[in-house]
């Protein structure tokens, strides 16, 4: 806050184009660094405990503010105000009451006649607000005046400064002074949280509020600053504006957009320094009319704060990544709780983060449960920062891209990240002392680079996503008698060994490990379970009823494409039972691999390639959104030593929704599922997938029930149970570190 303070005192002093120019050096390195949290930080899409969904049913809503600067903007309030009654839009005007203006009284009645909302910016709009707790205590008395003069409940402070706390000062039903991401400001600790959320008075009230009111709702802007995007980033199109719309609408979030009557400029030729075209803004609106007519809600933040408190769990509105508050948040709670607040975790992960989904909510576990994370992972060089913070977990990544060319590719970059691991946690564990290492596999042998820590006292743990030998002899097409499977075996016996507790994610690879290179209690399962945020069918308009009755029978596929997953033997089926299924087709989702040629050619042999779709990898938000849009999901894996025993979460995604699902009958699957819980088919039979295929169509209430009993199993598992298993685990781990 001090350096803030410092540079509002300098500004009046510092050219314009000065500051300008340095501020737009200092922009392009954030937005590297923080190119995987801006403009959209996944972590912060993740719903509220308790969520209650839109009024309505309303998929999200958008919120429109507007912060008023100087004169200039002042004069461009009634032409921004009409173009979005033109759009059928309402908006909260934020004016500033001591700043470069006088009060726009007639103004502010004109606004409210027309069915918007003024609030209070700031006091003079200076930086100088929260100099310290006595100045600010003063002010509020001030502010508060004319909140009361203005019949205004909400609260905006200039620069986005903020200090949850002091606002119980005002009295105020909101404020929007935070934001979900935003690594621009001069105060950049994101809520971390696409929702609002309720910050609670503290016990006895507000000492400097002779009037203190129970609390009141946090609306964090979610869309970037127009300022940000058009003066600081130099923006020519709205595309960003749009694609975050579209994230917080497949997340089921609030959009809430600042836009500056200032730096609007309504003709044709705005100056690109101070102004970017009004069009940009038009663009917004009419693409969220647009494209999702009926589904957004559009209220006043005043109208938003009143349902919000009527309606959600106050107790249980939290920010995911909280901003100093007179509450502790569930995570200090938890840490308490367990022990582990204030213990430091590394973690190695020859993957990429955060984008592998099971390394992702483990990591996060523990920044919950109040331990300090660093994280080492790979890294694309060309999209990726080398050192960030995502979701409070220290992340440092190594420029080496995953690349399966051969198994020789496989162990020599497997070396250069073990090379990279061993000195990361040397270098990091002569600073301070890790409590626990997490290494992820593959490869096994990445546990031995925690050597150094295991020797100051550190507890290992190594999380076998998966069996290295099976999935090396189904790759490869190894033989189990092989010389390089032997060797893998006894490096997994090996690793283990070294581990002091092994966690796996279902009970066939449990059996497995324990068969042949530990004791069973060594190992522990923590599943992996769908993100309940995201494949939760309650929370789209339509919810589990989604499905367009236009005669088609749509199947899907999604997950990497591999021929050990059977993708061919899928389309297969599919050309046989066009015949019987004149509306049949196929959706496939996944990257581009090596094996998708084979499927496509097959398809194309077959006769069938304009019923076969293959649309590419999609986001798990898009995932759900094509589970809802299918008749049917089909994990169509061959028998091998790796598939017999692995448990594809997929099978959980679609029974979230409530899809039904067809699974080959391995024992890593009927490990959980009967036969009424389940459509079973005999992996690498086309004509046996196909006979199912055609039961599902033909008959819908079985397959409901069917369906309905595979839900309660994945109810059986869902992630709050599997992180509070994980917790556990760590927390005994570490009484004994």
């Amino acid at each position: 806050m001090l350096r803030n303070q410092i540079y509002y005192r300098l500004k009046p002093y510092l050219p314009w184009v000065l500051r300008n120019f340095v501020r737009r050096l200092a922009a392009r390195r954030t937005r590297r660094i923080h190119r995987a949290t801006w403009p959209i930080d996944e972590a912060a899409g993740r719903k509220p405990e308790g969520w209650p969904g839109w009024p309505d049913g309303k998929k999200f809503a958008f919120v429109i503010t507007h912060d008023v600067e100087g004169p200039e903007g002042l004069a461009k309030c009634r032409q921004l105000a009409e173009l979005e009654m033109e759009l059928g839009f309402r908006s909260s005007f934020n004016f500033i009451p001591e700043g470069p203006y006088a009060d726009p009284a007639d103004l502010r009645r004109w606004l409210t006649d027309n069915g918007f909302e003024v609030g209070v910016h700031d006091l003079e709009h200076d930086g100088m607000l929260f100099t310290s707790r006595r100045t600010f205590a003063k002010k509020a008395q001030r502010i508060n005046t004319y909140l009361r003069d203005w019949g205004a409940v909400g609260f905006r402070a200039g620069f986005m400064l903020h200090d949850l706390e002091w606002y119980h000062d005002l009295d105020i039903q909101y404020d929007a002074s935070t934001f979900d991401t935003d690594p621009f400001e001069p105060q950049p600790d994101g809520a971390g949280t696409i929702f609002p959320f309720f910050v609670a008075a503290p016990q006895g009230g507000a000492a400097n509020n002779p009037a203190p009111r129970a609390g009141y709702a946090e609306l964090p802007y979610t869309l970037p600053q127009d300022s940000t995007l058009f003066l600081l980033l130099r923006e020519r199109t709205p595309e960003i504006w749009l694609r975050k719309t579209d994230w917080l609408v497949g997340h089921g979030g609030m959009a809430l957009v600042n836009v500056h009557p200032d730096y609007l400029d309504f003709s044709a030729i705005p100056d690109g320094d101070k102004e970017y075209a009004a069009t940009a803004y038009a663009e917004l609106l009419r693409h969220v009319t647009r494209k999702y007519p009926e589904q957004f809600w559009n209220p006043l933040p005043r109208d938003l704060a009143g349902w919000f408190k009527q309606n959600c769990n106050l107790n249980t509105r939290k920010p995911i990544l909280p901003l100093r508050s007179a509450k502790p948040d569930a995570a200090d709670i938890a840490g308490k709780e367990s022990g582990l607040s204030g213990k430091r975790a590394a973690v190695l992960l020859y993957s990429r983060y955060p984008s592998d989904p099971r390394p992702r909510r483990a990591a996060e576990a523990m920044i919950e449960a109040g331990m300090q994370v660093d994280l080492l992972c790979l890294s694309d060089a060309k999209a990726e920062a080398r050192k960030e913070s995502v979701g409070g977990v220290r992340v440092f990544r190594v420029p080496l891209t995953h690349r399966r060319d051969n198994k020789w590719m496989y162990f020599w970059q497997y070396g250069r990240f073990f090379a990279s691991s061993f000195w990361f946690l040397l270098n990091r564990g002569l600073r301070h002392r890790y409590d626990v290492v997490h290494v992820h596999n593959m490869p096994d042998f990445l546990v031995f680079a925690a050597l150094f820590p295991k020797l100051r006292g550190a507890k290992i743990i190594l999380d076998l996503h998966d069996p290295m030998p099976e999935l090396m002899e189904s790759i490869y097409g190894l033989k189990a008698d092989n010389r390089k499977v032997h060797f893998l075996r006894r490096i997994e016996r090996w690793s283990i060994g070294f581990a002091d507790l092994v966690l796996t994610p279902n009970i066939a690879f449990k059996k497995l490990f324990a068969s042949r290179s530990c004791s069973p209690n060594k190992i522990e399962i923590v599943m992996n379970s769908p993100q309940p945020e995201i494949f939760d069918s309650d929370r789209f308009p339509q919810g589990r009823d989604r499905i367009d009755d236009n005669g088609e029978f749509r199947v899907m596929h999604h997950g990497l494409i591999a021929h050990r997953h059977g993708v061919d033997l899928l389309v297969e089926a599919i050309a046989l039972l066009r015949p019987k299924i004149p509306g049949i087709r196929l959706d496939i989702y996944g990257g581009a691999t090596p094996f998708l040629k084979t499927v496509l050619e097959v398809a194309q042999r077959l006769g069938v390639e304009g019923i076969v779709c293959h649309h590419g990898p999609k986001s798990q938000a898009e995932i759900a959104e094509a589970i809802l849009r299918c008749h049917l999901g089909v994990v169509p894996n061959r028998r091998s030593t790796f598939t017999e025993t692995n448990f594809p979460t997929r099978l959980f995604e679609y029974l979230a929704m409530h899809r039904p699902v067809i699974a080959p009958s391995t024992q890593g699957i009927r490990d959980y599922f009967a036969d009424d819980q389940m459509v079973f088919f005999e992996p690498g039979n086309v004509d046996d997938l196909a006979t199912k295929i055609l039961y599902v169509r033909d008959h819908p209430e079985e397959v409901r029930q069917t369906v309905r009993r595979g839900h309660e199993v994945y109810r059986q598992h869902l992630w709050r149970e599997e992180k509070a298993h994980f917790v556990d685990l760590v927390a005994r781990l570490c009484e004994h570190s």
